[in-house]
């Protein structure tokens, strides 16, 4: 029987490999599989050798203070995954963590092919990488056509597969005029997929729902969360007491309930990708603590942190980073929005235009699943 590990960093991670193991298990329901993953790999009976909370951590000072114990879950997982001597190791995402562990699987068994999905974003920094990576990677799954260029130039074995995010799929119909409020307009909102990024942002994103409460009195805030952190933010919500806030972390109706929105208030990440595919009008946040701000200023070569402006090479939709990151500003601009639907109109028409030439004809897990089977 084939084998396959899937390592995956976060919950992101974990979700993207569930739809490559979903396609695989169409193909061949004969591999063995083992992980390290989330929620959605365990829904598929893949067993994860620890809980992934164990290793999601944000940030260079997060890294620091934690280095020793990072290490040794390095180790731990590389002697699960020699233990195990699969035909694949399947790293996905989280680079810094995965990429790690792959390097050393290889030194110890170069038999075990490696094979990475969606690639470290070298056109942002640190384009070094893509040399210490071919050392260890044999195949490298590229979300990005304009990545192609990067890992050519160094002969790494790669394919351009597509964001999963922008694939055509059909839906089961929801009604959720049955879960909110009626003849009230919906706001969605993406405090992010980590602890420490909740943290950041709760505060922020609350002072300005508060804001946003003195001149409107017919919206309602949906933050999208994960099972996992459902708890959490809910108790922040309960400590300033508003009302007009819900939480959902249910995936499918967090897609129709963000199909329904006016507007999303988004932390910067992949989730804009989906903002824009579902035609909605948003603003980016990102927030991190003054050194890890420095460091990442320091070696960032792009002028913004969203992908669709990075593609547009214009701040297509706004970015409010660190300093600016804060309720006046965010309430200011999604006033600015919100009473100008010309404005909304408008970047929704420049995404559309951004996202045609970010696609792939072939839905993602599907193009990496058949990429797997090869090396099998």
């Amino acid at each position: 029987m084939k084998k396959i590990f899937i390592l995956t960093g976060e919950p992101s991670g974990d979700k993207l490999a569930s739809r490559v193991v979903r396609e695989l298990k169409k193909i061949n329901s004969e591999i063995e599989y083992l992980c390290v993953g989330g929620e959605n790999l365990k829904a598929l009976e893949i067993r994860s050798i620890y809980d992934l909370k164990e290793i999601t951590y944000l940030g260079f000072t997060n890294v620091i203070l934690n280095i020793f114990k990072i290490n040794k879950k390095i180790n731990e997982t590389v002697k699960a995954i020699i233990d195990f001597d699969p035909d694949i190791l399947f790293t996905v995402d989280s680079p810094d963590f995965t990429l790690r562990v792959a390097e050393q699987v290889k030194k110890q068994n170069e038999k075990i092919k490696t094979i990475h999905y969606v690639a470290p974003q070298v056109w942002v920094w640190r384009e070094g990488r893509v040399k210490k990576i071919k050392k260890f990677i044999d195949h490298i799954l590229l979300l990005f056509s304009f990545e192609k260029h990067y890992f050519d130039k160094e002969n790494v074995s790669n394919e351009f597969v597509g964001h999963p995010l922008l694939d055509n799929t059909e839906e089961s119909k929801i009604d959720i005029n049955q879960i909110f409020e009626k003849n009230k307009a919906l706001i969605s909102v993406f405090p992010g997929s980590r602890i420490s990024e909740i943290d950041v942002l709760m505060p922020v994103l609350l002072d300005f729902i508060e804001l946003m409460n003195n001149n409107y009195q017919d919206l309602i805030y949906i933050f999208h969360s994960t099972k996992q952190h459902y708890k959490l933010i809910q108790n922040y919500i309960k400590l300033k007491d508003i009302k007009n806030c819900e939480i959902i972390s249910d995936d499918k109706i967090k897609s129709h309930t963000l199909k329904k929105s006016i507007f999303a208030v988004a932390k910067s990440g992949t989730v804009s990708l989906e903002i824009c595919k579902s035609k909605i009008p948003s603003i980016i946040l990102y927030k991190m603590n003054f050194i890890n701000y420095l460091i990442v200023r320091s070696l960032v070569k792009v002028k913004f942190a969203n992908i669709i402006n990075i593609a547009a090479n214009e701040e297509v939709i706004p970015e409010l980073l660190q300093s600016k990151c804060n309720a006046k500003n965010i309430c200011e601009i999604v006033s600015n929005f919100i009473d100008n639907p010309s404005k909304m109109k408008s970047q929704i028409n420049k995404t559309q235009l951004i996202l045609e030439k970010l696609k792939s004809p072939t839905p993602s897990a599907l193009s990496a699943c058949k990429t797997l089977i090869k090396y099998l």
